[in-house]
């Protein structure tokens, strides 16, 4: 039998173990649903209906433990059917024989997940995540050694194959000396994108791989270019974590991910699933901010000011919050915001001495003592909310001590002052609203009054940020920062300020069971930010993914921007990674792209031919939408499934919408906003909302020097050139923008293929 009969005789015959285990574990199924509705009928009939049956109580726990492992069992075996269901299509998608010693050659098929038959213990597929598993993805023929829960095991690899498999049919496969071999990639990576992000399982690359199965660091940052697949490699790595971290009862309820916006949280929602693992939380830093301060300000989200900020670069009215926004996302804001609270605790705390019925409970220089005196460090609400309970707790001794010997002076009288005893527990009472007052007034602290309060004397700025870094416009940026508190407005930088000011005040225990968090488009977070997110996740481990390119604020991408994370978050253990091998562009689409920039940064590209990206002068919008209506068809006709146009900001976004569709209602155009899926299909939508999304093709809207002229501007051509697969084109009026290279001018318009 020729070597192709045998790969086919080895699918189909792991196809028909799959197929055989479905009806089995069907069948049981079945029988266990049956066990779960009997148990609880036996429950419902056996027992305690009402709170009166106390000895029954012992029976219904036990009923209760019994019916909940039926239920967990069929939970367990139902998730494994479809899960096996999932792989009946492609149950394997790599091979590779290895010899460990003397022993005999084993074949190790890889897949998703494991495939065992329970009877013989034999492996038809092992689980990507397995340590045996590694060497298919770091390494070639050869020598090789893995690390296994036993310690380090070696061998040989004598064979190593990739497999293309579609609905159980081997459609073909290629034999690899090394690594993963390009063929396999380029054929995936020349496919058409889908609706959502799919899992990369197939062709995780060795540089990828080693970041997937990083178990020794507590934070794991990685720095990679455009395309590079972080975000692919952080939810892989999110399913390894889950895979080894079964013993540590770690769970899809233990892990996070940061999201830049809903939109991407969306787009990346099928992955795990698709790894047989349950989707984990997924938030927006927006939502953290609304969760714990937003239910009495009108606060500005990250995504309001990103469209802000790209329409009023430069303008003379966003440059000094400009300037404020750098200085409020800076170390010296985190260090004098420190002072201040510090300064704060020591000198606006209202302390009184307290007393109750000419009885002194405390003096206000003990409290002020005890509040200082924090060698562990509680925040402050927390330690006054101590002080409260403790003089409170003084107080109703007292007031017990005082209503005894009323009682005892009425009894002594014959009763007949009922009326006076009334009236001295009603006086006691009332002093006791009063002093509840009193105690309330130096025991809770509002943070809004605090960030208030820090704006309301500049004098104080002065002497607080004492050898610190100002900005010569401080007066003004105080003065607008307090008029907006005072509208119970808060910006975007305030709103990060604020937030570290109640958590440093309150603490908070919101993520108390979050033990692993995936940061997404790390470089757009500030420095404050990651104090933040050091706050909230206190005992977590971090995998940090960002690209210095892609940073929106163009002063922090001139910085590393990892190092200042390293630094906050203070791990014990720490690395950092860099991703340089472009995959989601063709070649034309990546070198073109790197023009852009300034950096000469080291950058590779998959070598996948594709059209080169073309520019179109324009005389006037209505001729660009008209162009546009023509290259849509135009892409359509070349069985593009996903086609964006990408524009500035979102007051472009909408004229252009509106024109296109009048054009042609028939294109079917879809304007993406701040929420919701991005789906197949034409969609319009701003550039910064496309960050992290790929598409088959994009139409850049208007590429004029007009438009983009800034080093923001840059920034918003380089992601938006970035976001093509397969084809990219801009049409512009006027002077096209200077950050575009040249060589790219088309010749002629496009025309409607036939």
């Amino acid at each position: 039998m020729g070597e192709l009969e045998l790969e086919k005789s080895h699918l189909k015959d792991t196809v028909d173990f799959i197929t055989m285990e479905i009806e089995h574990k069907s069948i049981t199924l079945e029988e266990e649903k049956i066990k779960v509705l009997e148990a609880r009928k036996e429950m419902w009939d056996n027992g305690v209906h009402f709170t009166q049956d106390f000895d029954k109580l012992s029976d219904l726990n036990q009923s209760l433990m019994a019916m909940g492992a039926c239920e967990m069992q069929y939970q367990s075996n139902q998730k494994q059917i479809e899960q096996y269901k999932r792989m009946l299509g492609t149950p394997y998608f790599g091979r590779f024989d290895f010899i460990q010693g003397g022993e005999d050659k084993d074949q190790i098929h890889v897949g998703i997940k494991n495939i065992i038959d329970d009877q013989s213990y034999y492996m038809w597929v092992y689980d990507w995540r397995a340590p045996i598993c590694s060497v298919f993805y770091q390494y070639g023929l050869g020598k090789v050694s893995y690390e296994a829960p036993d310690g380090t095991i070696q061998g040989e690899i004598t064979l190593k194959r990739q497999y293309k498999i579609l609905a159980g049919d081997l459609k073909y496969y290629a034999d690899c000396n090394t690594q993963i071999n390009d063929e396999m990639l380029l054929h995936v990576l020349s496919q058409n994108t889908s609706s959502k992000m799919r899992n990369i399982v197939e062709t995780i690359q060795k540089e990828q791989d080693a970041i997937i199965r990083d178990v020794e660091n507590e934070l794991v940052i990685v720095q990679g270019v455009a395309g590079s697949g972080k975000t692919s490699v952080a939810l892989h790595r999110i399913a390894f974590l889950l895979y080894q971290g079964v013993n540590q009862s770690l769970t899809s309820n233990n892990m996070l991910i940061l999201s830049p916006n809903d939109i991407f949280s969306e787009y990346i929602s099928q992955v795990l699933p698709e790894l047989g693992e349950e989707n984990v939380c997924q938030i927006t830093f927006d939502t953290v901010v609304d969760d714990l301060i937003g239910n009495r300000l009108k606060i500005e989200s990250k995504m309001e000011f990103l469209d802000y900020r790209v329409q009023n670069e430069t303008t003379s009215e966003f440059n000094t919050r400009k300037i404020g926004i750098a200085f409020k996302s800076s170390r010296d804001f985190k260090i004098l915001l420190d002072r201040f609270i510090s300064y704060y605790i020591k000198n606006y705390i209202p302390f009184q001495d307290v007393y109750y019925d000419g009885e002194t409970i405390t003096s206000k220089t003990l409290l002020k003592n005890q509040l200082l005196s924090n060698k562990i460090k509680v925040p402050l609400l927390k330690k006054l909310k101590r002080i409260r309970a403790t003089i409170m707790k003084e107080i109703k001794r007292l007031e017990k001590i005082r209503l005894e010997s009323i009682q005892n002076f009425v009894i002594t009288r014959g009763g007949s002052e009922f009326h006076e005893k009334a009236m001295s527990r009603l006086l006691l009472y009332k002093r006791f609203q009063v002093l509840n007052g009193q105690i309330k007034a130096f025991t809770q602290v509002d943070y809004l009054e605090v960030y208030k309060t820090l704006f309301k004397d500049s004098d104080l700025w002065y002497r607080l940020s004492k050898g610190l870094s100002l900005p010569e416009e401080i007066e003004e940026i105080i003065k607008e920062t307090y008029q907006n508190l005072e509208k119970d407005y808060i910006t975007c930088e305030d709103a990060s300020a604020l937030l570290f000011i109640k958590l440093n005040l309150e603490g908070s225990d919101m993520f108390y069971d979050i033990k692993h968090v995936v940061i997404d488009e790390a470089q757009d977070y500030n420095y404050l930010e990651y104090e933040i997110f050091k706050m909230l996740f206190k005992e977590s481990r971090f995998t940090i993914v960002g690209d210095v390119n892609q940073a929106i604020d163009e002063k922090r991408a001139e910085l590393s921007w990892y190092k200042p994370i390293e630094q906050i978050l203070d791990k014990k253990k720490s690395t950092r990674l860099f991703l340089n091998k472009g995959y989601r562009c063709s070649y034309g689409i990546g070198l073109f792209s790197q023009k852009i920039l300034t950096t000469h940064e080291e950058h590779e590209s998959l070598e996948r031919e594709s059209e080169e990206p073309v520019y179109y002068s324009k005389k006037s919008y209505e001729a660009i939408d008209e162009a546009i209506v023509k290259q849509i068809k135009n892409c359509q006709d070349r069985g593009y499934e996903s086609i964006a146009i990408l524009c500035k900001c979102s007051r472009e976004t909408d004229k252009a919408y509106e024109s296109i569709i009048r054009l042609s209602s028939k294109i079917g155009i879809k304007k993406v906003e701040n929420t919701g899926t991005i789906g197949t299909g034409v969609v319009i939508l701003p550039i910064y909302l496309a960050k992290g999304l790929e598409f088959d093709a994009v139409i850049i809207y208007n590429g004029s020097d007009e438009i983009y002229f800034t080093e923001l501007d840059r920034k918003l051509l380089y992601i938006a050139s970035t976001r093509a697969l397969h084809q990219l084109t801009m049409y512009y009026t006027g002077d096209r923008s200077r950050y575009l290279p040249e060589g790219y001018e088309g010749k002629i318009d496009i025309k409607i293929s036939s």
